[in-house]
């Protein structure tokens, strides 16, 4: 009699332990996609924020120019102007993603990928806008 008690104890622990388990795994995933989430809506406000100050400062014409504050997040590997596309590699919980944001003016300059808040100072050129970070 003492052992089947002990027995269905046992069983009892057992299965309170791997429900626990499985709710302990399944918001971790949750956890996780949401940073993605996150992280993602960011880069893409920031790409917003710059395209659309090169093409504003472009079409006001040379010599007219913009500050602007962005914020690069966590995981954000590389922001590569290139011609007529802004191209930001970040790092997620699923791998790396490569997005491509197309500006209508051709931009250059150089942005450091590392997290935090940068100040940029966009230049309108006679045939394209030029990005530089301000040290802050």
């Amino acid at each position: 009699m003492k052992a089947q008690s002990g027995i269905e104890y046992m069983m009892i622990i057992g299965f309170v332990t791997f429900a626990i388990s499985v709710i302990l795994i399944t918001a971790y995933f949750y956890i996780d996609m949401s940073r993605d989430r996150i992280r993602i809506n960011q880069i893409e406000t920031l790409a917003a924020k710059i395209v659309n100050s090169a093409e504003s400062v472009f079409y006001a014409g040379q010599p007219s120019q913009a500050t602007v504050t962005i914020y690069v997040p966590t995981g954000v590997e590389s922001i590569e102007p290139t011609g007529y596309d802004l191209i930001i590699t970040a790092s997620t919980s699923s791998g790396v993603m490569k997005r491509a944001f197309t500006s209508k003016v051709m931009i250059e300059g150089n942005i450091n990928p590392s997290q935090g808040s940068k100040r940029l100072v966009i230049k309108a050129l006679s045939d394209k806008v030029s990005i530089i970070q301000k040290l802050t």
